[in-house]
Protein backbone atom coordinates (compact mmCIF):
# COMPACT_ATOMS: atom_id res chain seq x y z
CA UNK A 1 0.00 0.00 0.00
CA UNK A 2 1.24 3.49 -0.89
CA UNK A 3 1.74 5.62 2.25
CA UNK A 4 2.91 8.72 0.42
CA UNK A 5 1.24 12.12 0.51
CA UNK A 6 0.57 14.71 -2.17
CA UNK A 7 -0.55 18.32 -2.28
CA UNK A 8 -2.48 19.63 -5.27
CA UNK A 9 -2.48 23.40 -5.72
CA UNK A 10 -5.72 24.51 -7.36
CA UNK A 11 -9.27 23.13 -7.24
CA UNK A 12 -10.25 23.70 -10.84
CA UNK A 13 -11.11 20.71 -12.99
CA UNK A 14 -7.46 19.82 -13.68
CA UNK A 15 -6.56 20.03 -9.99
CA UNK A 16 -9.55 17.89 -9.03
CA UNK A 17 -8.72 15.38 -11.78
CA UNK A 18 -5.12 15.20 -10.54
CA UNK A 19 -6.31 14.68 -6.97
CA UNK A 20 -8.48 11.80 -8.13
CA UNK A 21 -5.66 10.14 -10.06
CA UNK A 22 -3.22 10.46 -7.15
CA UNK A 23 -5.81 9.05 -4.75
CA UNK A 24 -6.38 6.13 -7.12
CA UNK A 25 -2.64 5.40 -6.74
CA UNK A 26 -2.95 5.37 -2.97
CA UNK A 27 -1.65 8.84 -2.15
CA UNK A 28 -3.06 10.78 0.78
CA UNK A 29 -4.11 13.92 -1.09
CA UNK A 30 -4.73 17.47 0.09
CA UNK A 31 -6.05 20.08 -2.32
CA UNK A 32 -5.32 23.72 -1.48
CA UNK A 33 -7.37 26.40 -3.24
CA UNK A 34 -7.05 30.16 -2.80
CA UNK A 35 -10.79 30.79 -3.30
CA UNK A 36 -13.67 29.55 -1.17
CA UNK A 37 -14.87 27.39 -4.09
CA UNK A 38 -13.97 26.76 -7.74
CA UNK A 39 -14.76 29.91 -9.72
CA UNK A 40 -12.31 30.07 -12.63
CA UNK A 41 -12.49 28.77 -16.19
CA UNK A 42 -13.62 25.37 -14.90
CA UNK A 43 -17.12 26.72 -14.20
CA UNK A 44 -17.21 29.31 -16.99
CA UNK A 45 -17.67 27.03 -19.97
CA UNK A 46 -20.21 25.12 -22.05
CA UNK A 47 -20.03 22.00 -19.89
CA UNK A 48 -19.31 20.02 -23.04
CA UNK A 49 -17.66 16.64 -23.07
CA UNK A 50 -16.53 17.01 -26.66
CA UNK A 51 -14.63 14.05 -28.13
CA UNK A 52 -15.72 15.03 -31.65
CA UNK A 53 -13.30 17.96 -31.54
CA UNK A 54 -10.24 15.79 -30.85
CA UNK A 55 -8.06 14.31 -33.61
CA UNK A 56 -7.89 10.56 -33.90
CA UNK A 57 -5.45 8.63 -31.73
CA UNK A 58 -4.05 9.75 -28.39
CA UNK A 59 -6.20 12.86 -27.93
CA UNK A 60 -9.47 11.24 -28.94
CA UNK A 61 -8.70 8.31 -26.65
CA UNK A 62 -7.94 10.77 -23.83
CA UNK A 63 -11.30 12.46 -24.40
CA UNK A 64 -13.14 9.14 -24.35
CA UNK A 65 -11.37 8.13 -21.14
CA UNK A 66 -12.22 11.48 -19.57
CA UNK A 67 -15.86 10.97 -20.47
CA UNK A 68 -15.82 7.50 -18.85
CA UNK A 69 -14.52 8.96 -15.59
CA UNK A 70 -17.03 11.81 -15.69
CA UNK A 71 -19.94 9.43 -16.17
CA UNK A 72 -18.76 7.17 -13.34
CA UNK A 73 -18.75 10.20 -11.04
CA UNK A 74 -22.07 11.62 -12.28
CA UNK A 75 -23.83 8.29 -11.83
CA UNK A 76 -22.35 7.76 -8.38
CA UNK A 77 -23.25 11.29 -7.26
CA UNK A 78 -26.68 11.11 -8.93
CA UNK A 79 -26.00 14.25 -10.96
CA UNK A 80 -28.08 14.53 -14.15
CA UNK A 81 -26.46 15.25 -17.51
CA UNK A 82 -27.60 15.58 -21.10
CA UNK A 83 -26.25 12.79 -23.35
CA UNK A 84 -27.44 14.64 -26.43
CA UNK A 85 -24.56 14.25 -28.88
CA UNK A 86 -23.63 17.04 -31.28
CA UNK A 87 -24.87 18.43 -34.58
CA UNK A 88 -22.58 20.28 -36.99
CA UNK A 89 -24.82 22.14 -39.42
CA UNK A 90 -23.82 22.85 -43.03
CA UNK A 91 -25.31 25.86 -44.85
CA UNK A 92 -23.05 26.03 -47.90
CA UNK A 93 -21.38 23.53 -50.21
CA UNK A 94 -17.98 24.15 -48.62
CA UNK A 95 -19.30 23.29 -45.17
CA UNK A 96 -21.09 20.24 -46.52
CA UNK A 97 -17.91 19.02 -48.21
CA UNK A 98 -16.09 19.16 -44.88
CA UNK A 99 -18.99 17.39 -43.15
CA UNK A 100 -19.03 14.59 -45.72
CA UNK A 101 -15.27 14.08 -45.68
CA UNK A 102 -15.06 14.11 -41.89
CA UNK A 103 -18.06 11.82 -41.62
CA UNK A 104 -16.40 9.27 -43.89
CA UNK A 105 -13.05 9.58 -42.10
CA UNK A 106 -14.54 9.27 -38.61
CA UNK A 107 -16.58 6.25 -39.64
CA UNK A 108 -13.41 4.56 -40.87
CA UNK A 109 -12.04 5.07 -37.35
CA UNK A 110 -15.18 3.54 -35.79
CA UNK A 111 -16.39 6.81 -34.32
CA UNK A 112 -20.17 7.00 -33.75
CA UNK A 113 -20.99 9.56 -36.46
CA UNK A 114 -23.29 9.88 -39.45
CA UNK A 115 -23.96 12.44 -42.16
CA UNK A 116 -27.64 13.31 -42.16
CA UNK A 117 -29.91 15.21 -44.54
CA UNK A 118 -31.66 18.53 -44.06
CA UNK A 119 -34.99 16.78 -43.56
CA UNK A 120 -33.56 14.43 -40.96
CA UNK A 121 -32.23 17.45 -39.07
CA UNK A 122 -35.56 19.24 -39.15
CA UNK A 123 -37.48 16.11 -38.17
CA UNK A 124 -35.36 15.34 -35.13
CA UNK A 125 -34.13 18.65 -33.70
CA UNK A 126 -36.03 21.71 -32.53
CA UNK A 127 -35.67 25.31 -33.61
CA UNK A 128 -33.10 24.74 -36.35
CA UNK A 129 -33.06 27.41 -39.07
CA UNK A 130 -34.04 25.66 -42.31
CA UNK A 131 -33.04 28.54 -44.62
CA UNK A 132 -30.12 27.33 -46.72
CA UNK A 133 -29.57 24.21 -44.62
CA UNK A 134 -28.03 21.36 -46.62
CA UNK A 135 -27.25 18.69 -44.03
CA UNK A 136 -25.21 17.98 -40.92
CA UNK A 137 -22.68 15.78 -39.19
CA UNK A 138 -24.28 13.95 -36.28
CA UNK A 139 -22.01 12.60 -33.52
CA UNK A 140 -23.22 10.49 -30.59
CA UNK A 141 -20.13 10.94 -28.40
CA UNK A 142 -20.90 14.27 -26.77
CA UNK A 143 -22.61 15.00 -23.46
CA UNK A 144 -23.44 18.15 -21.53
CA UNK A 145 -22.90 18.71 -17.82
CA UNK A 146 -23.70 21.93 -16.05
CA UNK A 147 -20.11 22.63 -14.94
CA UNK A 148 -21.31 24.74 -12.04
CA UNK A 149 -23.05 21.75 -10.48
CA UNK A 150 -20.56 19.12 -11.63
CA UNK A 151 -17.51 20.98 -10.34
CA UNK A 152 -19.24 22.19 -7.16
CA UNK A 153 -20.10 18.66 -6.03
CA UNK A 154 -16.88 16.98 -7.13
CA UNK A 155 -14.82 17.90 -4.01
CA UNK A 156 -17.40 16.23 -1.73
CA UNK A 157 -17.35 13.14 -3.92
CA UNK A 158 -13.54 12.98 -3.78
CA UNK A 159 -13.60 13.43 -0.02
CA UNK A 160 -16.16 10.68 0.47
CA UNK A 161 -14.66 8.15 -1.93
CA UNK A 162 -10.92 8.81 -1.53
CA UNK A 163 -10.66 10.83 1.70
CA UNK A 164 -9.17 13.75 -0.26
CA UNK A 165 -8.77 16.73 2.08
CA UNK A 166 -9.57 20.29 0.99
CA UNK A 167 -8.20 23.56 2.34
CA UNK A 168 -10.21 26.47 0.91
CA UNK A 169 -9.49 30.18 0.97
CA UNK A 170 -5.74 29.65 1.21
CA UNK A 171 -3.34 31.10 -1.37
CA UNK A 172 -0.13 29.17 -1.91
CA UNK A 173 2.62 31.75 -2.31
CA UNK A 174 5.64 29.52 -2.93
CA UNK A 175 6.53 25.90 -3.59
CA UNK A 176 9.67 23.88 -2.98
CA UNK A 177 10.45 20.19 -3.04
CA UNK A 178 8.15 18.48 -0.54
CA UNK A 179 6.46 21.68 0.66
CA UNK A 180 3.93 24.36 -0.29
CA UNK A 181 3.80 27.64 1.63
CA UNK A 182 0.91 30.00 2.29
CA UNK A 183 2.95 32.90 3.58
CA UNK A 184 4.77 31.47 6.60
CA UNK A 185 2.47 28.46 6.92
CA UNK A 186 4.11 25.31 5.61
CA UNK A 187 2.28 22.31 4.16
CA UNK A 188 4.52 19.27 3.71
CA UNK A 189 4.03 16.33 1.34
CA UNK A 190 6.05 13.85 -0.69
CA UNK A 191 4.77 15.39 -3.92
CA UNK A 192 3.45 18.82 -4.97
CA UNK A 193 1.32 19.18 -8.11
CA UNK A 194 0.66 22.71 -9.32
CA UNK A 195 -2.63 22.81 -11.23
CA UNK A 196 -3.53 26.46 -10.83
CA UNK A 197 -4.25 27.37 -14.45
CA UNK A 198 -3.10 30.81 -15.54
CA UNK A 199 -1.93 31.51 -11.98
CA UNK A 200 1.00 29.12 -12.14
CA UNK A 201 3.13 32.10 -13.26
CA UNK A 202 2.94 33.46 -9.71
CA UNK A 203 4.61 30.32 -8.32
CA UNK A 204 7.10 29.67 -11.11
CA UNK A 205 7.44 32.95 -13.01
CA UNK A 206 10.72 32.00 -14.72
CA UNK A 207 9.33 28.69 -15.99
CA UNK A 208 6.14 30.46 -17.11
CA UNK A 209 8.10 32.99 -19.17
CA UNK A 210 10.12 30.20 -20.79
CA UNK A 211 7.02 28.41 -22.05
CA UNK A 212 5.23 29.09 -25.34
CA UNK A 213 2.12 29.96 -23.37
CA UNK A 214 -0.36 32.81 -23.50
CA UNK A 215 -3.74 33.53 -21.96
CA UNK A 216 -7.10 33.47 -23.68
CA UNK A 217 -10.16 35.50 -22.73
CA UNK A 218 -13.54 34.17 -23.81
CA UNK A 219 -17.03 35.66 -23.63
CA UNK A 220 -20.16 33.58 -23.11
CA UNK A 221 -23.87 33.96 -22.42
CA UNK A 222 -26.66 31.86 -20.95
CA UNK A 223 -30.31 31.90 -22.00
CA UNK A 224 -33.57 30.28 -21.06
CA UNK A 225 -36.38 29.53 -23.51
CA UNK A 226 -39.83 30.97 -22.83
CA UNK A 227 -41.15 27.41 -23.09
CA UNK A 228 -39.54 25.52 -20.17
CA UNK A 229 -40.11 22.19 -21.95
CA UNK A 230 -38.14 23.24 -25.05
CA UNK A 231 -35.19 21.01 -25.92
CA UNK A 232 -33.00 21.31 -29.03
CA UNK A 233 -31.96 17.67 -28.93
CA UNK A 234 -28.22 18.18 -29.50
CA UNK A 235 -25.37 20.61 -29.02
CA UNK A 236 -25.33 22.82 -32.12
CA UNK A 237 -22.50 24.41 -34.04
CA UNK A 238 -21.70 25.50 -37.60
CA UNK A 239 -18.91 26.31 -40.03
CA UNK A 240 -16.84 28.42 -37.64
CA UNK A 241 -16.52 25.43 -35.31
CA UNK A 242 -15.37 23.24 -38.21
CA UNK A 243 -12.43 25.64 -38.45
CA UNK A 244 -11.86 25.74 -34.70
CA UNK A 245 -11.35 22.09 -33.73
CA UNK A 246 -8.25 20.15 -34.72
CA UNK A 247 -10.17 16.99 -35.54
CA UNK A 248 -11.60 18.61 -38.66
CA UNK A 249 -8.18 19.30 -40.19
CA UNK A 250 -8.42 15.75 -41.55
CA UNK A 251 -10.68 17.24 -44.26
CA UNK A 252 -8.96 18.45 -47.44
CA UNK A 253 -11.94 20.75 -48.04
CA UNK A 254 -11.25 22.78 -44.92
CA UNK A 255 -8.95 25.22 -46.76
CA UNK A 256 -11.71 26.26 -49.16
CA UNK A 257 -14.10 26.74 -46.27
CA UNK A 258 -11.59 28.89 -44.41
CA UNK A 259 -11.05 31.08 -47.48
CA UNK A 260 -14.79 31.54 -47.90
CA UNK A 261 -15.39 32.51 -44.27
CA UNK A 262 -12.34 34.80 -44.13
CA UNK A 263 -13.66 36.61 -47.21
CA UNK A 264 -17.27 36.90 -45.99
CA UNK A 265 -16.88 37.59 -42.24
CA UNK A 266 -13.22 38.42 -41.52
CA UNK A 267 -14.18 40.28 -38.34
CA UNK A 268 -14.99 36.94 -36.68
CA UNK A 269 -11.34 35.93 -36.92
CA UNK A 270 -10.23 39.13 -35.19
CA UNK A 271 -11.86 37.93 -31.97
CA UNK A 272 -11.44 34.19 -32.57
CA UNK A 273 -15.20 33.68 -32.57
CA UNK A 274 -16.78 30.32 -33.17
CA UNK A 275 -20.42 29.83 -32.28
CA UNK A 276 -21.96 26.94 -30.38
CA UNK A 277 -24.91 26.32 -28.11
CA UNK A 278 -25.24 23.62 -25.46
CA UNK A 279 -28.29 22.84 -23.36
CA UNK A 280 -28.01 21.48 -19.85
CA UNK A 281 -30.40 19.11 -18.15
CA UNK A 282 -32.44 22.04 -16.81
CA UNK A 283 -33.00 23.37 -20.32
CA UNK A 284 -30.67 26.37 -19.95
CA UNK A 285 -28.81 27.30 -23.15
CA UNK A 286 -25.14 28.25 -23.01
CA UNK A 287 -23.85 30.22 -26.01
CA UNK A 288 -20.36 31.32 -27.05
CA UNK A 289 -17.61 31.98 -27.54
CA UNK A 290 -14.69 34.24 -28.45
CA UNK A 291 -10.92 34.04 -28.05
CA UNK A 292 -8.76 37.09 -27.38
CA UNK A 293 -5.07 36.37 -26.79
CA UNK A 294 -2.76 38.34 -24.48
CA UNK A 295 -0.99 38.08 -21.12
CA UNK A 296 -3.45 40.48 -19.46
CA UNK A 297 -6.96 41.69 -20.32
CA UNK A 298 -9.29 44.45 -19.36
CA UNK A 299 -12.06 43.00 -17.17
CA UNK A 300 -14.96 44.22 -19.31
CA UNK A 301 -16.99 42.31 -21.87
CA UNK A 302 -17.19 43.73 -25.39
CA UNK A 303 -20.82 44.07 -26.42
CA UNK A 304 -19.84 43.86 -30.09
CA UNK A 305 -18.47 40.36 -29.50
CA UNK A 306 -21.72 39.17 -27.93
CA UNK A 307 -23.68 40.76 -30.78
CA UNK A 308 -21.51 39.02 -33.38
CA UNK A 309 -21.98 35.67 -31.66
CA UNK A 310 -25.76 36.12 -31.62
CA UNK A 311 -25.94 37.26 -35.25
CA UNK A 312 -24.13 34.12 -36.36
CA UNK A 313 -26.23 31.98 -34.03
CA UNK A 314 -29.39 33.21 -35.78
CA UNK A 315 -28.14 31.57 -38.97
CA UNK A 316 -28.20 28.23 -37.16
CA UNK A 317 -31.20 28.34 -34.86
CA UNK A 318 -34.25 30.47 -34.06
CA UNK A 319 -33.62 32.43 -30.86
CA UNK A 320 -36.56 34.85 -30.79
CA UNK A 321 -38.04 33.00 -27.79
CA UNK A 322 -34.76 33.01 -25.85
CA UNK A 323 -34.16 35.30 -22.88
CA UNK A 324 -30.61 36.11 -21.74
CA UNK A 325 -30.14 35.45 -18.06
CA UNK A 326 -26.34 35.73 -17.66
CA UNK A 327 -23.17 36.82 -19.44
CA UNK A 328 -19.56 36.45 -18.33
CA UNK A 329 -15.96 36.06 -19.39
CA UNK A 330 -13.22 33.62 -18.42
CA UNK A 331 -9.47 33.34 -18.83
CA UNK A 332 -7.35 30.25 -19.31
CA UNK A 333 -3.78 29.53 -20.51
CA UNK A 334 -3.12 28.02 -23.92
CA UNK A 335 0.02 26.84 -25.69
CA UNK A 336 1.15 28.88 -28.70
CA UNK A 337 3.19 26.10 -30.34
CA UNK A 338 0.28 23.80 -31.03
CA UNK A 339 0.92 21.61 -27.99
CA UNK A 340 -2.18 20.30 -26.27
CA UNK A 341 -0.83 20.31 -22.71
CA UNK A 342 2.09 21.22 -20.48
CA UNK A 343 3.78 18.90 -17.98
CA UNK A 344 6.86 20.18 -16.14
CA UNK A 345 9.08 18.92 -13.33
CA UNK A 346 10.82 22.14 -12.20
CA UNK A 347 12.42 20.56 -9.14
CA UNK A 348 12.39 17.18 -7.41
CA UNK A 349 8.94 16.18 -6.27
CA UNK A 350 7.20 19.14 -7.93
CA UNK A 351 5.08 18.80 -11.07
CA UNK A 352 3.17 21.39 -13.08
CA UNK A 353 0.12 20.27 -15.05
CA UNK A 354 -1.23 23.00 -17.29
CA UNK A 355 -1.83 24.20 -20.83
CA UNK A 356 -4.86 22.11 -21.85
CA UNK A 357 -6.49 25.27 -23.16
CA UNK A 358 -10.24 25.26 -23.58
CA UNK A 359 -10.51 21.48 -23.27
CA UNK A 360 -10.62 21.13 -19.49
CA UNK A 361 -13.99 19.40 -19.30
CA UNK A 362 -13.14 17.13 -22.23
CA UNK A 363 -9.55 16.23 -21.39
CA UNK A 364 -8.61 16.82 -17.72
CA UNK A 365 -9.38 13.42 -16.20
CA UNK A 366 -7.59 11.54 -18.97
CA UNK A 367 -4.60 13.90 -19.03
CA UNK A 368 -4.19 13.80 -15.24
CA UNK A 369 -4.39 10.01 -15.23
CA UNK A 370 -1.71 9.77 -17.91
CA UNK A 371 0.63 12.20 -16.13
CA UNK A 372 0.23 10.57 -12.71
CA UNK A 373 0.99 7.21 -14.32
CA UNK A 374 4.29 8.63 -15.63
CA UNK A 375 5.42 9.99 -12.23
Amino acid sequence: MNNKSAIVVGAGILGLATARSLAEKGYAVTVIERSQFSLGASVRNFGMLWPVGQPDGKLYNRAVRTKEIWLDYLHAAEIPYNACGSLHLAYCKEEMSVVEEIGSFFKSKNRPVSVISKQTVLDNYNGINSDGLIGALRSEDEAIIDPREGIRKLPSYLSEKYNVQFIWGTAITSVTSNAAFAGKTKYSADMICVCSGADFETLYPAQFKQQPIIKTKLQMMRFKHKDPTYRIGASICGGLSLLHYKSFTASSSLTKLRMKIEEEIPEYFKYGIHVMVSQNNEGELTVGDSHEYALDFDPFDKIEINNMILEYLKKLIHIDQWEMIQSWNGVYPIMTNGATDLFLNPEPGVYILNGIGGHGMTMSFGFAEEMVNTI
